[in-house]
Parts: structure tokens; sequence; C-alpha cells
């Protein structure tokens, strides 16, 4: 069989069962992909193809680990209260604010362009207020990754960076043009905050007998002994530290979440014992987020080893009629979302990019213009089943994963195609 049609049928196999809740994602993740393989005849190379992708991905695991424990530290020690208690007070227990504030705040924090952090604020900053009030934590979901999916889109985000690099061209050629489509990816998430916030005002108003103007954290006797009001100064050197070298790259970032893990629990906790209890209590967490992403290394090993991520590229490619050439801009706008929610960044940008670029000169298309489109899927690739961070935030919402990409994806779909329209509207892209 064709390896093109198998890595297609392969996709649409794994959605569906994802999304229909026939399957678990971490189970989907590791099943499918070998089932497929093996139907492809790839008996012989398996296990390598796996232990490649699980290579691939072990730093991001590391990462994610380390991120989870040194986050939960801060919160248990208290960084983020003076934070939520401010936003408790502007947002008044409104559903349409507090579903506003989650998109300012996760816009603000992902201007260091890490879903990882942006998603362990945003989470702790928001998620007591809407399980206080009863909103549901797929809406939280919703506007978190609407967020990020616009600011992963900042040059050291990644993409763009992967563009430029990629394409030889510069950063002023190409980020500083978008920055209006962005601003209209922001814009239609406040839309999206709107919608969903009233949704949830009407819902909450009708169904039940909260008050929502009478919202006040609650701490657990627990959560209470962990609390070190004293060291929230020490504390917030600490993590505005990690986050400046973060974006610097002083060391590989797994290095530096371990690094900064340790030295934050001695802070906080000098105590043996208790440090133990802390790393227990993040336990689970930390499992169901680092499970889910060594079974998307397996996912990641079998479409690369096996090649069909390059065929599926390359049969798009080869499909786009002649006569759309002058639309390639456009055409690479729209197919960026779905090559990156299937396949990593790197062969995308790297791999897939390039080949769309040399022949969108043919037809008078510019490298820089096929840059700009290339960035504009990012709303959609942040629901990726290999886009790790994804994994870290149905984690902390504790929700399922398959449910959030049914209800996410439309609106990953509506926020990418509104950039778009912006773009040639305001001609970022030619069209």
């Amino acid at each position: 069989m064709n390896l093109a049609i198998l890595g297609f049928i392969m996709i649409i196999i794994f959605m569906v069962l994802i999304m229909t809740r026939k399957m678990s994602a971490l189970t989907a993740l590791i099943v499918i992909p070998t089932i497929f393989a093996l139907i492809g005849g790839f008996y012989s190379g398996l296990g390598k193809f796996m232990l490649d992708g699980i290579e691939t991905v072990a730093p991001t695991g590391i990462m994610l680990t380390f991120a989870i424990l040194y986050f939960g530290v801060m919160i248990d020690a208290g960084l983020f209260e003076p934070v939520i208690n401010q936003i408790i007070k502007v947002v008044k227990g409104d559903p349409v604010k507090i579903a506003i504030g989650t998109v300012i705040l996760a816009s603000m924090v992902a201007l260091d362009g890490d879903g990882t952090t942006t998603f362990i604020i945003t989470v702790t900053a928001m998620m007591p207020l809407y399980k206080k009030i009863g909103m549901s934590l797929y809406t939280l979901s919703t506007l978190a990754l609407l967020s990020i999916g616009v600011m992963n889109m900042l040059p050291w985000g990644g993409p763009t960076a992967r563009a430029i690099s990629s394409l030889q061209v510069t950063t002023e050629e190409v980020f500083v043009p978008i920055i209006p489509a962005m601003i209209a990816g922001i814009l239609f998430a406040f839309g999206v905050a709107y919608i969903l916030g009233k949704r949830s005002k009407r819902y909450l108003t009708s169904n039940t007998n909260i008050d929502l103007n009478d919202i006040k954290p609650t701490d657990t006797k627990e959560e209470s002994l962990l609390k070190r009001p004293k060291m929230l100064i020490p504390n917030a050197i600490l993590t505005i530290s990690l986050i400046i070298c973060l974006v610097i790259g002083l060391m590989p970032i797994p290095v530096m979440f371990m690094l900064w893990f340790g030295f934050a629990i001695l802070l906080n906790y000098p105590n043996l014992s208790i440090q133990n209890s802390v790393v227990k209590k993040h336990a689970g967490d930390v499992l169901s987020v680092i499970s889910l992403v060594f079974a998307s290394g397996i996912f990641t090993g079998v479409m690369n080893g096996t090649k069909m991520v390059n065929e599926m590229a390359n049969t798009l490619v080869q499909i786009i009629p002649d006569a759309m050439g002058n639309h390639f801009a456009l055409i690479t706008a729209i197919l960026s979302g779905p090559f990156t929610y299937f396949m990593a960044n790197d062969p995308f940008y790297y791999g897939v990019l390039p080949i769309l670029a040399e022949s969108a000169q043919q037809f008078g298309i510019s490298k820089v213009d096929m840059a700009r489109a290339s960035v504009l899927g990012q709303p959609l690739h942040v629901l990726s089943p290999l886009y790790a961070a994804g994994y870290l935030l149905v984690g902390m919402l504790d929700i399922e994963y398959g449910q959030n990409q049914r209800i996410v994806i439309k609106w990953a779909v509506g926020s990418s195609l509104f950039m778009i329209l912006i773009a040639c509207i305001l001609g970022i892209i030619p069209w």
C-alpha cells in the first residue's frame, strides 16, 4: 500500500478514535502507529523507529517533569496568590470577565513563547475560579490554547525562527508584517472568550444557586501548611531569573528546570520529609503528562522511521495544480495547520516548506511571503498529538484529551482562518 495513503488513513483513524472516546490518547499513540507500521511491512526496523522516537522526546519529557515539579513548588509556596487574589477582585465572579481575563493572562505569560510556562501559570491562576463557580475547564483549555496558538508565532517561540532559518530570510521581513495578523488572532480569542463566558453565565444563573459576586479562594489544611508567604520575594526572583535564562538560552531547557527545581525545593522546604511529600503530591501530574509524551515518541518514531510523513508531505505538494500556482502563499497558509498538526514543526519547516517555497518562486511568490504564510496555522498545531505542552494542559486540568480536541478544534481552525483572512486583506501574504 502507498505509504502516503497509509499515513493519512492512520491519522484519520487516530483522530476518530480519540475524539469519539473509543480509545484513550495514551493507548492510541502507542497502538495505532504500531498496527499501521506492521501493515506497511516494517517488521524488522519497528523497534528502532520507536526507540529513536522516544529518544527524540526524552529531553521534552525531562523538561516537563521538572517544570511541573518547579511550578508545583511555587504554587504550594503561594507565589501566585497575589495574582489570583487580584484577578478575583477584578472579575468579581463574572464568567465573561473570567473568560476574558484568561485570554489576557495567557497572552501575557505566553510572551516568552513557551507553552509549558503559559499553561502552568494560567491554569494555576484561573482554575480555582473556574471550579469555584462551576465553569467548564474545557473553556479554560480552549482559551489558553487559542492564546498560545497566536503567541507561538513570536520569533523566539519556534515556528517563525524555523521558517526564517530554513528559507534564509530576516526576522524583520517575516515577523514585523505578521504582527497585525497576530493581533487579529488575539481579538478572535477575546471574541471566543465573550461567547463562552456568556454561555457559562446563562447556565450558571439558571442552574446553580452560587452567588457569582461572592467568590473567595479556600485552601485545604495541607495547602495552608505548605504556604511560604515570607518567601514571596525570593521565589519571585528565582522564577524571573528562570524565565530570563530560558529566553536567552543560558543552558539546555531540561537542565535549567532541574537546577531551578533543586534550588526551589531547598529554599522553601529544607525539611527532607516535607520535600518528599511535595514531590509525591505532584507525582500524579508528572506521570499523566510524561506517559503521554513518551507515547507520542512512538507515534513520531513510526511516522519518521517509515517515511510516512515524507510521503504524505510530497503527495500534498504534488496535488497542487499549476493553475493554483499564483495562490501558493494562500494554499501554504491553509495547509500549514494540518501539516503542523500531523507532523512536528521541524519536518514541516525544514523539510516541506523549502519545497513549497521553491515551487512558489516559479510563480513569482517570494520566500518571505511563504515564510509569513507558513506560521499562520499555529493555532491548529498546538492541538497536535506531537505538541508536548498540550498534554501538560489536559493533565493539570484533569480533562479528557479526545474530548478537548473535539471541543477546541473548531475554534482553532477559526482562529487560523481569521488570521489568514486578515493577512490577505492587509497584503501580508499575496492571494
